[in-house]
Protein backbone atom coordinates (compact mmCIF):
# COMPACT_ATOMS: atom_id res chain seq x y z
CA UNK A 1 0.00 0.00 0.00
CA UNK A 2 2.57 2.44 1.08
CA UNK A 3 4.70 1.52 -2.35
CA UNK A 4 1.62 2.13 -4.59
CA UNK A 5 1.04 6.02 -2.52
CA UNK A 6 4.47 6.45 -3.32
CA UNK A 7 4.26 5.81 -6.72
CA UNK A 8 1.00 8.31 -7.02
CA UNK A 9 2.94 10.91 -5.89
CA UNK A 10 5.78 10.38 -7.91
CA UNK A 11 3.50 9.69 -11.28
CA UNK A 12 2.04 13.54 -10.18
CA UNK A 13 5.25 15.12 -9.80
CA UNK A 14 6.52 13.63 -13.14
CA UNK A 15 3.57 15.03 -14.55
CA UNK A 16 3.39 18.35 -13.01
CA UNK A 17 7.29 18.82 -13.96
CA UNK A 18 7.60 16.55 -16.90
CA UNK A 19 11.11 15.52 -14.92
CA UNK A 20 11.71 11.15 -15.33
CA UNK A 21 11.62 9.69 -12.00
CA UNK A 22 13.45 6.74 -13.10
CA UNK A 23 16.06 6.97 -10.41
CA UNK A 24 13.65 7.65 -7.84
CA UNK A 25 11.63 4.65 -8.85
CA UNK A 26 14.72 2.73 -8.80
CA UNK A 27 15.13 3.36 -4.81
CA UNK A 28 11.81 2.75 -4.22
CA UNK A 29 11.99 -0.65 -5.87
CA UNK A 30 15.57 -1.70 -4.20
CA UNK A 31 14.71 -0.70 -0.63
CA UNK A 32 11.63 1.35 0.93
CA UNK A 33 13.47 2.35 3.62
CA UNK A 34 16.59 3.69 1.22
CA UNK A 35 13.96 5.77 -0.71
CA UNK A 36 12.33 6.59 2.69
CA UNK A 37 15.61 7.90 4.06
CA UNK A 38 16.36 9.89 0.61
CA UNK A 39 12.60 11.50 0.65
CA UNK A 40 13.53 13.71 3.94
CA UNK A 41 16.55 15.61 1.47
CA UNK A 42 12.79 17.64 0.03
CA UNK A 43 12.30 19.20 2.92
CA UNK A 44 15.94 20.02 3.07
CA UNK A 45 16.14 21.29 -0.24
CA UNK A 46 12.65 23.33 -0.41
CA UNK A 47 13.72 25.62 2.26
CA UNK A 48 14.11 29.35 1.45
CA UNK A 49 13.92 31.79 3.72
CA UNK A 50 14.18 35.64 3.34
CA UNK A 51 16.00 35.42 0.34
CA UNK A 52 14.75 36.84 -3.01
CA UNK A 53 12.94 33.88 -5.13
CA UNK A 54 15.40 35.20 -8.09
CA UNK A 55 18.54 34.60 -5.88
CA UNK A 56 17.41 30.89 -4.62
CA UNK A 57 16.53 29.53 -7.70
CA UNK A 58 19.84 31.41 -9.98
CA UNK A 59 22.09 29.79 -7.44
CA UNK A 60 19.80 26.04 -7.70
CA UNK A 61 20.66 26.57 -11.29
CA UNK A 62 24.28 27.36 -10.74
CA UNK A 63 24.50 24.02 -9.23
CA UNK A 64 22.90 22.24 -11.32
CA UNK A 65 25.14 23.27 -14.31
CA UNK A 66 27.87 22.47 -12.22
CA UNK A 67 27.32 18.89 -11.63
CA UNK A 68 25.80 18.62 -15.17
CA UNK A 69 23.12 16.96 -15.16
CA UNK A 70 20.12 18.56 -18.06
CA UNK A 71 17.52 16.92 -16.81
CA UNK A 72 18.19 18.42 -13.12
CA UNK A 73 18.97 21.93 -14.36
CA UNK A 74 15.60 21.91 -16.48
CA UNK A 75 13.43 20.64 -13.18
CA UNK A 76 15.28 23.95 -11.25
CA UNK A 77 14.39 25.85 -14.13
CA UNK A 78 11.22 24.93 -14.46
CA UNK A 79 10.07 25.01 -10.64
CA UNK A 80 11.76 28.70 -10.89
CA UNK A 81 9.22 29.29 -13.78
CA UNK A 82 6.50 28.00 -11.58
CA UNK A 83 7.80 30.53 -8.90
CA UNK A 84 7.06 33.22 -11.15
CA UNK A 85 11.03 33.46 -11.86
CA UNK A 86 11.01 35.98 -14.74
CA UNK A 87 12.28 33.92 -17.82
CA UNK A 88 15.43 36.56 -18.55
CA UNK A 89 16.86 36.17 -15.35
CA UNK A 90 16.97 32.59 -15.82
CA UNK A 91 18.26 32.67 -19.07
CA UNK A 92 21.17 34.96 -18.13
CA UNK A 93 21.99 32.29 -15.37
CA UNK A 94 22.27 29.91 -17.89
CA UNK A 95 24.26 31.77 -20.28
CA UNK A 96 26.88 33.00 -17.71
CA UNK A 97 26.11 36.43 -18.87
CA UNK A 98 26.96 38.93 -15.53
CA UNK A 99 26.55 41.77 -16.64
CA UNK A 100 22.86 41.30 -17.76
CA UNK A 101 21.88 40.12 -14.25
CA UNK A 102 20.23 41.89 -11.75
CA UNK A 103 22.08 43.00 -8.79
CA UNK A 104 20.69 41.00 -6.26
CA UNK A 105 20.72 37.75 -8.58
CA UNK A 106 24.49 38.64 -9.57
CA UNK A 107 25.51 38.26 -6.02
CA UNK A 108 23.65 34.76 -5.28
CA UNK A 109 26.05 33.96 -8.90
CA UNK A 110 28.96 34.86 -7.87
CA UNK A 111 28.63 33.45 -4.45
CA UNK A 112 27.61 30.35 -5.87
CA UNK A 113 30.47 29.78 -8.15
CA UNK A 114 32.80 30.62 -5.61
CA UNK A 115 31.25 28.13 -3.11
CA UNK A 116 32.07 25.67 -5.85
CA UNK A 117 35.38 26.77 -6.66
CA UNK A 118 36.27 26.92 -2.73
CA UNK A 119 37.38 30.57 -3.34
CA UNK A 120 38.02 32.88 -0.38
CA UNK A 121 35.80 35.02 -2.87
CA UNK A 122 32.74 33.41 -1.35
CA UNK A 123 33.72 34.96 2.22
CA UNK A 124 32.84 38.44 0.65
CA UNK A 125 30.00 37.35 -0.92
CA UNK A 126 28.75 35.70 2.31
CA UNK A 127 29.40 38.55 4.02
CA UNK A 128 26.82 40.61 1.66
CA UNK A 129 24.65 37.73 1.67
CA UNK A 130 23.91 38.09 5.76
CA UNK A 131 24.38 41.97 5.39
CA UNK A 132 21.39 42.49 2.66
CA UNK A 133 19.13 39.54 3.57
CA UNK A 134 20.38 37.98 7.13
CA UNK A 135 21.67 34.80 8.13
CA UNK A 136 18.24 33.00 7.62
CA UNK A 137 19.02 33.69 3.69
CA UNK A 138 22.53 32.40 3.97
CA UNK A 139 21.19 29.33 5.15
CA UNK A 140 18.65 29.20 2.57
CA UNK A 141 21.25 29.45 -0.77
CA UNK A 142 23.54 27.03 1.13
CA UNK A 143 20.70 24.58 1.12
CA UNK A 144 19.61 25.71 -2.19
CA UNK A 145 23.87 25.01 -3.57
CA UNK A 146 23.64 21.56 -1.76
CA UNK A 147 20.56 20.24 -2.94
CA UNK A 148 21.19 21.60 -6.18
CA UNK A 149 24.36 19.36 -6.42
CA UNK A 150 23.17 16.43 -4.31
CA UNK A 151 20.38 15.08 -6.68
CA UNK A 152 22.88 15.21 -9.76
CA UNK A 153 25.40 13.26 -8.12
CA UNK A 154 22.62 10.78 -6.56
CA UNK A 155 21.40 10.02 -10.49
CA UNK A 156 25.10 9.64 -11.86
CA UNK A 157 25.99 7.46 -8.96
CA UNK A 158 22.90 5.35 -9.90
CA UNK A 159 23.56 5.22 -13.71
CA UNK A 160 20.84 7.74 -14.35
CA UNK A 161 22.79 10.65 -15.22
CA UNK A 162 22.46 13.15 -18.19
CA UNK A 163 24.62 15.36 -19.37
CA UNK A 164 23.57 19.20 -19.92
CA UNK A 165 23.28 20.51 -23.64
CA UNK A 166 20.07 22.58 -23.72
CA UNK A 167 17.59 24.15 -21.17
CA UNK A 168 14.39 25.21 -21.71
CA UNK A 169 13.21 28.56 -20.21
CA UNK A 170 10.34 29.36 -21.50
CA UNK A 171 10.37 29.65 -25.46
CA UNK A 172 13.87 30.02 -25.07
CA UNK A 173 16.30 26.79 -25.73
CA UNK A 174 19.91 28.16 -24.00
CA UNK A 175 23.07 26.01 -23.80
CA UNK A 176 23.98 26.16 -20.38
CA UNK A 177 27.75 27.85 -19.81
CA UNK A 178 29.03 25.42 -17.79
CA UNK A 179 32.41 26.78 -15.79
CA UNK A 180 35.25 25.13 -14.24
CA UNK A 181 35.35 25.10 -10.35
CA UNK A 182 37.65 28.03 -9.87
CA UNK A 183 37.23 31.63 -10.07
CA UNK A 184 40.91 32.39 -10.90
CA UNK A 185 41.42 34.29 -14.05
CA UNK A 186 44.16 32.04 -16.94
CA UNK A 187 47.08 34.66 -15.64
CA UNK A 188 46.68 33.15 -12.18
CA UNK A 189 46.81 30.17 -13.30
CA UNK A 190 50.20 30.32 -15.38
CA UNK A 191 53.41 29.42 -12.87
Amino acid sequence: MLKWLIRNRLAAFEREFGYDVSYVRHLLDVDTRAFLRFARIAGFSAYRKDVPREVYHAVKVVGAVAEDCGPCTQLCVTMALKDKVDPRVLATVLAGTEAMMPDDVRLGVRFARAVLAHDAAADDARAEIVERWGERALVSLAFALTSARFYPTLKYALGHGKACQRVVVGEETIAPVRRPHTTATPTTLRA
